[in-house]
């Protein structure tokens, strides 16, 4: 059989393609399974690695194990340490956050965002009107009460309890999101780990870390925009701290807590003093190991362990019962009633949508898997729970399914692993099922927590003067040059005083916001949408056929498909 010069050279390049794809696909598969692999007997996160590069694909484990090797994978350190190689390493807590550093295969990479260049929505389609600065990055959540709360940026701190790092960060944290004009959260078990709470019959009385909390927001917030809100898990009610909270501090929003504190199974924290881990045992928490154990306590005092852990108890909801403890919390006077979950089974989600429509909740937080602020175990971070995207696709299966039968749906706000405005934009867009977006807003905790931190260690290198040269170079060495929004700040607050009542960190969280805004304002603008009520699903696509299949976001060809042979075919 002849084949002609233009026919092997196609039967060539089919054959060459078809090779690349394979190779790709291998060299993909392979760099995953690798990566997976290499996290199993090897994290960051714990501390840990292999004495080798190319670990055995089965389990992480050294393809050579030998019995000289003075490197710590995960098996060899749990030989030592055990129990405290399932936690990011106990040397920083109290001055870290953790996070999974699984690849979940998809995340809000996968989406593009359409731009437009034809008309405009939410301003007058005028080149002197349709600036990305005239767009609007307000929003307001529990939309359907009498008195909905406006934000100045469509943005919350999600709870920052009681672990350590957010106790020593909070006044910065609570007063940049004061200034910010959004919602910030006093996490859960607040009051329990005050060592200078008091409690009557089992119910606390005053807690003088939870009255500061409250008031570091108030001190510089506007009496408008945002508020605190203060999450409550089961301890805390069996403490009395939603009374408490309602009647002595007059806050206005309780946020119930569904068992999600360190993933799936209550929060938890390091106690590094005996007399904590008494103090906490007899207020009712679980202690681990029993600090009333004279065997423990010698161990302790002998060094051979540095922390205790502290642990909650998980809760049990129930359908009607939340119902009813809703209703209850609006007759001790809470304005508002919010509820904040994990990502559990899609059942649950289905069950966590129905008790909070059935309850009118305000606003209802779902958080993806992947990060905390505490010590979240860091196997149940990269290998329990639903990815954000994944379960975002699941909360709008249901919301789709409750619109059409007209039943109440909250205002959503999702969490999981945001940190910029394009994440947030799509999330939002997602959400449109036909009257504007259902996720008003995106919850943040470890993002706004890095920019306080981060300004604090820089603070304190520039009174070293041991700033990074190519930073002082470029911005200074004065914080109030490298802060580039102090001046501003300072300016709002007359008679506030920089490093003082207004902690830097403060300036460097809202700089923070401030730069989501603006960026969020250049995607709407990009977009055409000049408020968030127009942007819609047809506004991001697929870049995937799997992130199709998941969300029903289609894909960048399907779209193509869809929309350009119809226009071109009427021409």
């Amino acid at each position: 059989m002849y084949i002609g010069y233009e026919q092997t050279s196609n039967f060539f390049w089919v054959i060459f393609i078809y090779g690349q794809l394979i190779q790709a696909e291998y060299s993909s598969t392979r760099s995953v399974k690798s990566t997976l692999n290499t996290i199993e007997n090897s994290r960051s996160t714990t501390g840990t690695k292999t004495r080798v590069s190319d670990i055995s694909p089965v389990n992480g484990m050294c393809p050579i194990c030998v019995e000289d090797c003075n490197v710590l994978c995960e098996v060899g350190k749990s030989a030592f340490r055990g129990r405290e190689v399932l936690y990011p390493i106990p040397e920083y807590f109290g001055k870290s956050t953790a996070a999974s550093n699984k690849d979940f295969h998809l995340d809000w990479s996968h989406f593009q965002i359409m731009a437009e260049l034809i008309g405009a929505y939410g301003i007058e389609p005028t080149s002197d009107k349709a600036f990305f600065e005239n767009a609007d990055v307000t929003t307001y959540v529990a939309s359907h009460s009498k008195n909905p709360i406006p934000l100045k940026v469509p943005l919350v701190i999600a709870g920052m309890g009681s672990t350590a790092v957010a106790r020593r960060h909070w006044d910065a944290m609570a007063k940049g999101a004061a200034i910010s004009g959004i919602i910030q959260t006093v996490g859960e078990n607040v009051c329990g780990m005050d060592h200078e709470s008091t409690y009557s019959n089992g119910k606390v009385t005053r807690s003088p870390d939870l009255e500061f909390r409250v008031n570091s927001f108030r001190e510089l917030w506007d009496g408008k925009h945002g508020g605190i809100a203060v999450q409550t898990n089961v301890e805390d009610q069996r403490g009395g701290v939603d009374e408490y909270a309602l009647s002595k501090l007059e806050v206005d929003i309780i946020e119930r807590k569904w068992g999600q504190g360190a993933k799936a199974i209550g929060g938890e924290v390091r106690l590094t003093t005996l007399e904590r881990a008494l103090e906490l045992k007899k207020r009712g928490y679980l202690v681990l190991p029993d600090p009333e154990d004279k065997d423990v306590q010698e161990a302790f005092k002998n060094g051979t362990f540095k922390s205790f852990e502290r642990h909650s108890r998980v809760g049990f909801p129930e359908h009607k019962s939340f119902v009813e403890d809703a209703e209850d919390l609006r007759s001790k006077g809470a304005k508002y009633v919010f509820l904040k979950t994990g990502a559990y089974r899609p059942e649950v989600v289905a069950f966590t949508m129905k008790a909070a429509s059935e309850a009118k909740i305000d606003m209802l937080t779902f958080d993806g898997a992947g990060g905390g602020t505490g010590m979240s175990p860091v196997p149940m971070m990269n290998e329990m729970s639903t990815p954000t995207v994944h379960l975002q696709a699941q909360i709008m299966m249901c919301a789709q399914v409750m619109k059409k039968k007209g039943k109440f749906i909250p205002d959503l706000v999702m969490a999981g692993g945001f940190v910029n405005e394009t994440q947030i934009y799509k999330s939002m867009a997602m959400s449109n099922l036909g009257d504007g977006p259902l996720v008003k807003a995106i919850a943040m905790a470890r993002a706004p927590l890095l920019t306080v931190m981060k300004s604090h260690n820089y603070l304190k290198l520039a009174e070293a003067n041991s700033l990074p040269s190519g930073f002082a170079t470029c911005y200074g060495t004065n914080p109030r040059h490298f802060f580039i929004n102090a001046q501003e700040i300072e300016d709002r607050f007359p008679g506030k005083l920089l490093g003082k009542d207004i902690p830097y960190g403060a300036v460097g969280e809202y700089t923070y916001f401030e730069r989501v805004g603006e960026g969020l304002k250049q995607l709407m603008a990009g977009s055409r949408k000049f408020k968030f009520q127009h942007i819609e699903r047809m506004d991001i696509a697929s870049l995937t056929p799997y992130a199709q299949k998941v969300t029903g976001i289609e894909t960048l060809e399907n779209m193509a498909e869809r929309v350009m042979m119809p226009m071109m075919e009427k021409w």
